[in-house]
């Protein structure tokens, strides 16, 4: 029994194969990095990170040819990269409001919602299970294959680059507010107000529009009665969120940079 297995792993050894691609379609990727403004040299391993193991799995191909490998490492670069930033850009901003930020751009729905805005679902190599269960609409394998593109970057072409791509799609959704529904603003304006004794902060909703279905409330925050700033939203809490923000932005704390109008 035990020969047995031995011969039967040697076998699926014998049967596991390096991927190979017609070029027409390693034309498909090649037109989809070019697209992205990557200067790659080594298409072979672009075309790695976006291959998914339950394609790897089914087509009997060689278990490292997945993207596993390469999610590994650009989850450390992509940390590094939004880390030193993040460091850059506030440069009042506590070593706790930095990790909050950070931990709000690097999580699986943020990665999962940059990756779909550039497509890259439509390029990922799936098994056939994983297709027909709506593998590449999956939030988790989308965050995954945007780490690996990132590894990929990395590998290929450097840190500068890495940089070059997160300053083309990544560091202005910082600037324009995509990831402000993850922090907390109103506390934020709080502490800054109770720091300056200042006097008493005040929330009031001073128009609703909009059909039931998709209401916009706008909420107007004052300071001893004097108007700080105006925020929208698709709630009430979320409306004194950004209402809070502008605030902040007045007041002159550094945290309000994460919105620049």
């Amino acid at each position: 029994m035990q020969q047995s297995r031995k011969i039967h792993r040697k076998g699926m050894k014998r049967q596991a194969k390096k991927m190979q691609m017609s070029n027409a379609q390693k034309a498909k990727y090649r037109q989809f990095i070019q697209s992205l403004n990557v200067p790659y040299t080594n298409e072979d391993l672009f075309i790695q990170a976006f291959t998914h193991s339950s394609y790897v799995n089914e087509h009997r191909i060689r278990p490292h040819d997945d993207n596993e490998r390469l999610e590994f490492l650009g989850d450390a670069v992509l940390e590094l990269a939004i880390s030193q930033y993040l460091f850059k850009l506030f440069e009042q901003m506590s070593e706790g409001e930095m990790t909050k930020l950070r931990a709000a751009i690097v999580c699986e729905p943020s990665l999962a919602k940059i990756a779909d805005s550039l497509n890259f679902g439509d390029y990922v190599l799936l098994g056939k299970g994983e297709e027909m269960t709506g593998g590449r609409k999956r939030p988790a394998l989308l965050a995954d294959v945007f780490e690996s593109f990132i590894g990929a970057v990395y590998l290929d072409l450097g840190m500068e680059a890495v940089y070059q791509f997160l300053g083309d799609y990544v560091y202005p959704k910082i600037h324009d507010g995509s990831f402000s529904h993850m922090m907390d603003f109103k506390s934020q304006l709080q502490e800054y107000i109770q720091q300056e004794n200042q006097g008493q902060v005040q929330y009031q909703i001073i128009e609703e529009k909009g059909p039931a279905h998709a209401r916009e409330f706008i909420s107007e925050v004052s300071l001893d009665e004097e108007q700080l700033g105006v925020g929208r939203g698709k709630s009430k809490k979320e409306a004194e969120q950004m209402a809070a923000q502008k605030a902040l932005k007045k007041l002159g704390s550094e945290i309000a940079t994460l919105k620049i109008d």
